[in-house]
């Protein structure tokens, strides 16, 4: 089996690895939204800006994905796939801080599972505070880590954008909606300099 494709409970699972150039300051592990990708342009484009500071980054694909299914797995599915694949992961990039994190649905997996999985912070991109239109849904307890915690959402997401809390700082991007495709790459700027001020990516 490739080094790019993992067993987990749930079907295999995919993992694009990016590597800087020198010794690596930690360990970025990114999953994608419910109907998406991992090559969606926020993603992509926080690769690109925390490769260049020193930070293995690692984009996951889950199972049902993988598989050629849109609908999303069921969340206990996603978060078991998820943390499985994360034990490999910290085996193969040993000694270096991990940092979880994702887009929307990838985003409520990685709070979900941070805690067990070991990760010293989280990178939330377009947080689904809630279901569109349904405000009292509120996901918001799923971002109470225990952990440093970036949210980046827009001001015009449907599905709402979180409060700060202790240990939650919310930046939001005036313009944008749940896609985030205004302005890549100054939201990526956004998230590698939370991750520099916690000294996990160079300057």
């Amino acid at each position: 089996m490739p080094d790019n494709v993992l067993e987990t409970p749930r079907g295999l699972a995919r993992v694009d690895t990016d590597q800087p150039s020198g010794l690596p300051r930690a360990l970025l592990v990114l999953g994608h939204g419910a109907g998406g990708g991992v090559d969606a342009p926020d993603l992509v484009a926080l690769r690109d800006a925390a490769v260049t500071t020193g930070v293995v980054v690692v984009r996951v694909t889950q199972p049902y994905r993988v598989a050629g299914r849109r609908a999303p797995a069921p969340a206990g599915h996603l978060d078991e796939a998820w943390s499985t694949v994360l034990t490999v992961l910290r085996q193969r990039h040993p000694g270096v801080p991990l940092v979880v994190g994702g887009r929307s649905s990838g985003a409520r997996v990685a709070c979900r599972t941070a805690t067990a999985v070991g990760a010293a912070g989280v990178v939330a991109l377009a947080f689904p505070l809630h279901p569109p239109g349904r405000p009292e849904r509120s996901r918001a307890g799923e971002l109470v880590t225990g952990v440093p915690t970036l949210v980046v959402n827009g001001d015009r997401d449907p599905f709402g954008v979180p409060a700060p809390g202790p240990g939650i700082r919310v930046t939001v991007r005036p313009g944008e909606r749940h896609d985030l495709r205004i302005d890549p790459v100054g939201t990526a700027a956004l998230a590698v300099d939370w991750l520099r001020e916690h000294g996990w990516a160079a300057a």
